[in-house]
């Protein structure tokens, strides 16, 4: 493995290595606490990009657009008096006071921030795209590696961005390419030289694509799910399971008083 990609073995909460991937980012960044946006954030923990962080001191803001998945983030908010938790949509219309400008700034985050992350699920690209004020040092937002480099399409909502889409709009928005673990993880061009990355991935990004989605056997998505299941990260997907159940039974019993949606 090249560049930044074995760092993924090191993964504690995230998806897919990307807490093994950042930390080591960070430490060639010499970041030690800053601040960091995750956004599609549900309950905060499971699979977040920035869960490691906030353990580790961090002060951040979290934001989720469904009610019962925000219930469990405040929770996690009144553990860390340095998160913020918000129940919002974003919106990709940049005028919108949904805008994640406008959000950002009822919160105390800097402008230069060190870490944005964007899981939304097909308008990843609009929302980044819009954003103007706020130049967060790393941007990790989520793509179809399904589809490989070559492939332009930007998500409509249905569908997710592709790989060479998203690069695009990285590189016009002054950020380059560190590695692709399924989400891209991209860099401000003002600090990239710090991470000493080989040059010809610099030269030419598309080597960073990972082919593990692309079309997948049953058995190499199985080891892939495998590989970056951490104990933490199983704990905490049986606390939802468990979370969800009683709250179907409470429904159940109570069906005028709660509902699940």
């Amino acid at each position: 493995m090249q560049g930044l990609q074995r760092f993924r073995n090191h993964n504690v909460y995230s998806q897919n290595g990307e807490d093994g991937v950042i930390a080591e980012i960070l430490r060639r960044l010499g970041i030690v606490t800053d601040w960091f946006c995750e956004f599609g954030a549900w309950d905060g923990k499971y699979g977040s990009n920035c869960y490691a962080l906030l353990r580790r001191g961090w002060k951040g803001v979290m934001i989720e657009g469904e009610p019962e998945r925000c219930v469990a983030l405040r929770r996690l908010a009144g553990r860390f008096p340095g998160l913020i938790a918000m129940e919002a949509f974003v919106s990709q219309d940049a005028d919108s006071p949904q805008s994640l400008d406008n959000l950002l700034a009822r919160t105390p985050i800097p402008e230069d921030f060190a870490l944005l992350s964007v899981d939304i699920d097909g308008l990843d690209y609009h929302v980044w795209s819009a954003l103007r004020r706020y130049r967060p040092i790393i941007v990790i937002i989520e793509i179809d590696s399904s589809v490989p480099p070559g492939v332009e399409r930007i998500g409509d909502g249905k569908q997710t961005t592709s790989f060479t889409s998203m690069l695009k709009l990285g590189l016009a928005k002054g950020y380059r390419l560190a590695v692709h673990t399924g989400n891209l993880i991209f860099v401000r061009e003002d600090h990239i030289d710090k991470l000493g990355l080989p040059p010809e991935e610099l030269a030419n990004p598309g080597i960073l694509f990972v082919d593990d989605w692309v079309k997948p056997t049953r058995l190499r998505t199985l080891e892939r799910k495998i590989k970056y299941m951490t104990a933490q990260r199983a704990w905490i997907k049986l606390e939802n399971l468990l979370r969800a159940s009683t709250a179907a039974r409470g429904a159940n019993r109570y069906p005028s008083r709660c509902r699940v949606r």
